[in-house]
């Protein structure tokens, strides 16, 4: 089967062109467009706005820095990828879903609850074109495993997107396949061998793992193909009659780390750093593309990433580059380099230039974010673990933190729960990839204090017992 151009999905047609009320079209200038750009595996330590020693170039994200709001304090609700998409989706913590740790593979059924309010659905019940571009990566289907030859439903198109294009799960992970709406674009009908070595291993240029693949399916083409169709999509949108919410999930720069040719060598950090580059490059274009349709002034722009980085103490030393910055530990595992990410919200009529917020947030925040955002009430049963951010995008005046506290798990279901500057861990270790350092008679628990030890070296469990009550 030949791929299909973007633009010739008919049910893509139909959602660019579909009536609204006079009550919704006269709404339309109140409400932003929305792009939530959602990168895969990328560390704080890897924008230059974060980190001036960063050794891969992001020029982009530091003028969307600049231009916006940057918050040094936000997390993913897991520091690896699956259960982190459910909770940015829905605004629920994974661990109430069936998935209570770990990662989805891409023959699995779908994570989201029939009948669940995501952020799309909320979004298309106020009057916006709903589509996401990327990586889905919550499952297809209900069957284990997924039957690619059948309607690919549940999926994205069940749960609020009126157009979805994408891979199933993580560039690693077969099947190696697109998917628009509820179908294979090309069946699966030939096979690739595992290529390369994983990161666990020290590799990760260009791995992944054995499994079925159409016959025209090219990994380094996903990442440039995703952003060229985002592109088209926010170019069609120009004069439609609602605005429009865009989830687009990057593949990048998890593994396999293949720029294409004109990012390669542009970095100091290996393959890595140049991938990252390239994901810098896309979010460059979005930009642009929202700029060349005239739409700038009223599109939120968010762009954050799943997890930490997936980089070793042995990668900084190669390069000098810390991916994760300061912060301990790696994408896997429960120490901040796990679930400390960037977040940066661009939104030129309501945010002013150059603004930073040290608050306490989660990915989680979407949902409710988006649903204060189109003046919406979140029904009793949905959202329950999000928070509204936008009086802090708006800099108005509060009595407190937004957030009390914020929960967040390992790959092996290590929890950590952060109340102000306090940090428990529910372990004696990351919970993360790989062995661990086993210690005679560990501690049952771990307590940090971020504002004085923001490595994590100091335990003070013996010190505070109260805390660790608390």
């Amino acid at each position: 089967m030949k791929l299909r151009t973007f633009l010739c999905a008919p049910i893509f047609i139909l959602s660019c062109t579909a009536s609204v009320n006079a009550e919704e079209a006269s709404s339309h200038a109140d409400k932003p467009n929305i792009i939530y750009i959602l990168a895969d595996d990328t560390g704080i330590g890897d924008i230059g706005a974060y980190n001036a020693n960063s050794k891969i170039p992001t020029p982009n994200l530091d003028l969307m820095a600049e231009q916006g709001m940057k918050f040094t304090d936000a997390h993913s609700p897991s520091s690896v990828c699956t259960p982190t998409r459910y909770s940015v989706l829905t605004g629920r913590y994974s661990w109430r879903s069936r998935l209570k740790k770990g990662v989805l593979w891409g023959y699995d059924p779908a994570l989201i609850e029939e009948g669940r309010e995501t952020v799309a659905s909320l979004l298309k019940s106020q009057g916006y074109n709903t589509a996401g571009i990327g990586k889905w990566h919550l499952g297809l289907g209900d069957t284990k495993p997924t039957d690619y030859s059948k309607p690919l439903s549940p999926g994205p198109i069940d749960n609020g997107f009126d157009y979805y294009y994408g891979i199933p799960a993580s560039l690693d992970m077969a099947p190696y396949v697109y998917f628009e709406n509820d179908q294979v674009i090309e069946p699966a009908t030939a096979y690739t061998e595992k290529h390369g070595k994983p990161r666990g291993v020290g590799g990760g240029e260009e791995y992944w793992r054995a499994g079925k693949m159409a016959k025209n399916f090219k990994h380094i083409d996903v990442l440039p193909n995703i952003i060229t169709r985002a592109e088209e999509y926010i170019r069609t949108q120009k004069d439609a009659d609602k605005p429009f919410f865009l989830y687009l999930p990057l593949p990048a720069p998890h593994q396999p780390w293949l720029p294409t040719e004109e990012f390669v060598g542009k970095s100091k950090a290996g393959f890595y750093g140049d991938f990252m580059h390239q994901v810098d490059s896309t979010v460059g274009q979005i930009v642009d593309a929202v700029a060349e349709s005239g739409m700038s002034e009223n599109t939120l722009i968010i762009f954050t990433s799943d997890n930490g980085s997936h980089w070793y103490d042995a990668d900084t030393e190669k390069y000098d580059h810390s991916s994760n910055m300061h912060w301990r530990g790696r994408k896997g595992g429960i120490y901040e380099g796990g679930h400390r990410v960037p977040f940066i919200v661009k939104w030129p009529a309501k945010i002013g230039k150059n603004k930073t917020s040290d608050e306490l947030v989660s990915l989680n925040d979407f949902m409710a974010t988006a649903a204060a955002i189109t003046g919406t009430k979140l029904p009793d049963d949905a959202a329950e673990d999000s928070v509204n951010l936008l009086p802090v995008l708006l800099d108005e005046k509060r009595n407190g933190p937004i957030r009390e506290t914020a929960i967040m798990h390992s790959v092996n279901g290590t929890f950590a729960i952060r109340k102000g500057h306090w940090k428990l861990i529910n372990a004696h270790n990351s919970g993360g990839f790989g062995p661990h350092n086993q210690v005679e008679n560990p501690p049952p628990v771990q307590l940090f204090n971020l504002s004085t030890d923001p490595t994590e070296s100091n335990n003070l469990y013996k010190q505070h017992p109260e805390k660790v009550k608390e």
